[in-house]
């Protein structure tokens, strides 16, 4: 799984693709992260990225022509690799984007290159989205800085569904969300602590009572938390 990030500000990625998981699966060769300054992709002598809006307003926009360079280089690249470079997604990460949920994420993860491209400032130009990405994510209705933290969590959330990165497929059929709800409790030793103890049913070595305490914790946890997800679902 190849992800290629377009952006402004790169080094906000080295501590989170340095640690843990996700710089196990580089390790391994079952991910690999490549960032892209935009910047480099400026034609002037000072690597401007960015102007003022037509029509006025606040703030500036990130100019159209650094982006698709950027974007088209690395395109052509994975194209002398890939019989079909036109189903790589180029996704714009953007608070008018589907916002991203477990589904999206399966969805993402069966590409071998994902393109992802960091806005900021008030955002790119509308010719970005209209004749480069393929695809606008958000991560929730919520406005950031920039899109590079939002990068970070689709690469987190994606890269986790491919195959040896987690480990075990069993984490992940068991995860949150990878049903349509939320995950049971979970426990772990001491069985007593402070005088809190760990469910009767957890100790017993019985599996079929252990699934089915299970899924009722997580019908219980979901109709609390997040009614919303119960469509359907029992």
């Amino acid at each position: 799984m190849n992800f290629h990030v377009f952006t402004l500000f790169p080094a906000m990625f080295q501590g989170p693709l340095s640690e843990s998981i996700l710089k196990r699966a580089q390790e391994k060769g079952l991910l690999s992260v490549s960032l892209h300054d935009i910047r480099d992709y400026a034609e002037d002598k000072h690597h401007v990225v960015d102007d003022y809006a037509y029509g006025g307003g606040p703030g500036m926009v990130m100019k159209p022509e650094p982006v698709f360079k950027a974007v088209e280089v690395q395109l052509e690249r994975i194209r002398e690799r890939q019989k079909d470079p036109a189903g790589v997604p180029v996704i714009l990460l953007s608070p008018r984007g589907r916002v991203l949920t477990q589904s999206v994420a399966r969805e993402l993860a069966g590409y071998p290159d994902i393109v992802l491209i960091c806005g900021h400032y008030e955002g790119v130009d509308q010719r970005v989205i209209d004749y480069l990405a393929t695809d606008e994510i958000s991560i929730g209705d919520y406005v950031l800085t920039g899109g590079e933290l939002a990068a970070m969590v689709v690469i987190d959330c994606v890269a986790r569904l491919g195959r040896g990165v987690l480990g075990s497929e069993q984490s992940i059929s068991q995860e949150s969300h990878t049903d349509g709800l939320l995950q049971h409790p979970q426990y772990t030793r001491p069985p007593d602590f402070r005088g809190w103890t760990v469910p009767e049913v957890l100790l017993s070595g019985h599996h079929e009572r252990i699934e089915t305490w299970r899924r009722e914790q997580a019908l219980l946890e979901t109709r609390r938390r997040r009614p919303d997800l119960l469509e359907g679902t029992e």
